[in-house]
């Protein structure tokens, strides 16, 4: 703790940094604001939410019944490079690590036990990391889409920049990880539909539907983003936490086609319907992206690893796959540590079903053998 603040909280943006937030067109009186106008936090919990947190039938589907099964990543599948340019490992939650074009690029990395500011409390993990971080091997971009604690996390963050990696993070941000000891040369900051090459690789920071915030009082002077990243043959999305809003066509039309898209999925609720998409939502986020083709891959994100929001633990991805089968999309839904390659095969075993606690209504949806990215027009 640094005076009254603690280290976790980070720090609010100033000097040069605050002035080039107010230059902004995305901050108008004095806080950054939505696509759609004034960003609201969640409002406090209501009857409703505590009567479904105090519930016990409610608190136990919460949680897996039994231990989530983690793929047994491996130093040799690391040091393999994806036949097709392009693989996909999630690391659980919104981290993933994407290998393209023969880069490195790791997405909003939390290995901390908790997402907090606190180590002895908090939201805490329900399944271990798929590999230390010390054995990820070299990273030639750490991407950030906010300040949110299970999306920057201090002790993670700590051990990356002794890797000398860049950190690519929406503007204001910087001024956490300045804190923290981040240098300038390894920061990129930017506003949304600003760009920087890293490693011949080109980041666009894009807009998403979020709020922001570390401390106690929160002001808003931190952007979020959903990100772009482009390589030579290669484009993958990713989109931060967001609720559903028409933007997403637009960053479709202007940063597309997709050969993958990382969309959120999970921790939505009625009590926060602007700042998280549904299943159903990601998928049209999805659709939307691809000007209703549904092309490339969609990885569910921001779901399995913490207990956020009042749904069951498993909702998140017996929905979207539902939703996906429907229309056909393609959906890869990995356990965590799994890696796969969009352009081929896609995993699709249901593996979160035998460890969640059954519901006596479910009706789970059929699964084919396989399902491959190219398989959808």
């Amino acid at each position: 703790m640094t005076g009254w603040r603690p280290l976790s909280f980070g720090a609010d943006p100033t000097g040069e940094r605050m002035a080039r937030i107010r230059r902004s067109p995305n901050f108008r009186d004095g806080v950054f604001v939505n696509p759609t106008g004034p960003s609201h936090p969640p409002r406090g919990p209501g009857w409703g939410m505590l009567t479904s947190q105090l519930r016990k039938a409610d608190r136990i589907r919460r949680h897996p019944a039994a231990p989530v099964p983690v793929y047994p990543y491996t130093v040799a599948e690391l040091a393999t490079p994806p036949a097709s340019g392009l693989r996909l490992t999630w690391m659980g939650h919104s981290s993933v690590l994407a290998e393209i074009d023969g880069r490195r690029v790791l997405f909003d990395p939390v290995w901390g036990e908790r997402c907090s500011p606190f180590g002895f409390i908090g939201p805490r993990r329900v399944h271990p990391v798929p590999v230390p971080l010390a054995e990820l091997g070299p990273l030639d971009a750490v991407v950030i889409s906010h300040d949110h604690y299970d999306h920057l996390d201090l002790p993670t963050t700590r051990q990356l920049v002794r890797t000398g990696t860049t950190f690519a993070v929406p503007l204001g941000v910087g001024a956490h990880l300045e804190r923290w000891g981040v240098p300038a040369r390894q920061m990129v900051e930017l506003d949304w539909r600003e760009s920087a090459v890293v490693a011949g690789l080109t980041f666009t920071a894009t807009p998403a539907r979020h709020f922001c915030g570390r401390a106690i009082r929160n002001t808003q002077h931190t952007l979020w983003a959903s990100w772009v990243v482009r390589g030579p043959e290669h484009r993958i999305y990713h989109s931060g936490d967001t609720g559903y809003f028409p933007g997403f066509a637009d960053i479709g039309a202007e940063h597309g086609p997709f050969d993958a898209a990382m969309i959120q999925i999970g921790a939505y609720s009625d009590f926060w319907p602007d700042i998280h998409m549904t299943p159903e939502e990601g998928l049209q986020a999805h659709a939307d992206l691809s000007a209703g083709t549904l092309r490339g891959a969609l990885l569910p994100i921001h779901w399995g690893t913490f207990n956020l929001a009042p749904h069951p633990w498993e909702e998140p991805a017996e929905r979207t796959l539902a939703a996906a089968l429907a229309v056909g999309a393609s959906v890869a839904l990995p356990p965590p540590g799994r890696p796969f390659e969009p352009s081929g095969e896609l995993p699709l075993e249901p593996w979160w079903r035998p460890v969640a606690v059954p519901s006596p209504d479910s009706r789970p949806t059929p699964v084919p053998a396989k399902l491959a990215a190219d398989e959808v027009s």
